[in-house]
């Protein structure tokens, strides 16, 4: 009788070793893990290069185990919990960052120092301009650049845009729209770099508003004497300039046609009674009783007759006390307009409303 040997047992396959994965490779396999997952995952901020390298990568690559998987998306959401701060990449992406919290004048001087442009979405930054700013485009640019531009803009602000251009300079854009389907997204990346390059170029202005509105503004504080003389030397100097100093001026006697009735009783509440007292007692001048007139007609009757009441019993102001308590009036809507509290009417629009 044989003895039957027992069969010996194999030994179980080894798994392979683990890959040795590059962190551009370990990057690869998380962007193909989101994307599997549904994640909207942009990679368009990242730079060319690194997009390119990203792209081949994948080509290259086959499959992962499970257990690779697992560790490579293990070690990335260790690191993403020992991020505490992140900081922009390159000079260019600081001084993205640090727009409008420094001065004009130290970017323009470290972009052209680092020899960096704006970074990102040049049209991200052209969105932000103001229509008057756009308009210049449009008028400095060629008919093509500016129908790419009013396709890049959101619907509301191209709206916007065409309703302040020229008819014929409107009509222009809007047709060359019809042409610009085959326009590549390279061109227009070009396109916005270029004219993001010329507002880099541009000079920083020392004063946010223009020379007529800083001169207006001192003149709506000095006496009238003083205003009108200097009015009458601007009219000699330069008589363009010093009708826009007079569109920018905001006075006593401009009240009832620049200021919306349904505005008076904010106007009064926010002025001292006294001063409004002997404001109005020395409104009894042809140019400035109308205005006494329009402020007590636009307040409740009890209120008019309180302040008639006041202006009677103080009796009538001397002229310099009247016209620093004019000047008071008028500085309290001039705060109140800059706050957004109340709106002003233009004088283009005070214009308008007569002609009509």
């Amino acid at each position: 009788m044989t003895r039957e040997t027992a069969p010996i047992p194999l030994a179980a396959p080894r798994p392979p070793p683990a890959p040795r994965l590059s962190r551009r490779q370990k990057a690869a396999i998380i962007v193909r893990f989101l994307l599997n997952e549904g994640a909207n995952v942009s990679l368009a901020d990242l730079p060319d290069d690194m997009q390119a390298d990203l792209t081949k990568l994948m080509g290259d690559m086959r499959y992962v185990d499970r257990a690779t998987l697992a560790d490579v998306v293990m070690e990335f959401a260790a690191e993403l919990e020992a991020v505490g701060l992140t900081f922009p990449a390159g000079i260019g992406g600081a001084l993205s960052a640090l727009e409008g919290r420094i001065s004009p004048l130290t970017a323009q001087r470290l972009r052209k120092e680092a020899g960096v442009r704006q970074a990102g979405d040049p049209w991200q930054r052209l969105r932000t301009l103001s229509t008057e700013q756009l308009v210049d485009i449009c008028e400095r640019e060629s008919t093509e650049v500016a129908a790419v531009m009013l396709a890049k803009l959101d619907v509301t602000r191209a709206a916007e845009l065409l309703g302040v251009l020229p008819g014929e300079k409107a009509r222009r854009i809007t047709y060359a729209m019809s042409l610009t389907g085959a326009v590549t997204p390279d061109a227009v990346d070009r396109i916005g770099l270029s004219l993001v390059a010329q507002l880099d170029d541009t000079p920083p202005r020392a004063f946010a508003d223009d020379p007529s509105s800083r001169v207006g503004a001192i003149l709506n504080y000095s006496r009238s004497t003083t205003r009108d003389d200097v009015l009458n030397g601007l009219d000699e100097a330069d008589s363009a300039f010093a009708e826009a100093v007079r569109k920018a001026i905001f006075t006593f006697p401009d009240i009832p046609t620049r200021l919306n009735p349904r505005d008076v009783p904010r106007v009064i509440r926010d002025v001292d009674q006294e001063r409004l007292i002997a404001a109005l007692g020395a409104a009894t001048a042809p140019e400035t009783a109308p205005v006494a007139a329009f402020l007590l007609d636009n307040i409740s009757a009890r209120m008019a007759d309180q302040l008639r009441d006041e202006i009677q019993e103080r009796g009538q102001p001397t002229p310099k006390d009247g016209e620093s308590a004019m000047a008071e009036v008028v500085g309290a809507i001039r705060r109140l307009a800059d706050t957004g509290d109340i709106t002003l009417l233009s004088p283009d629009e005070e214009e308008d409303a007569s002609g009509a």
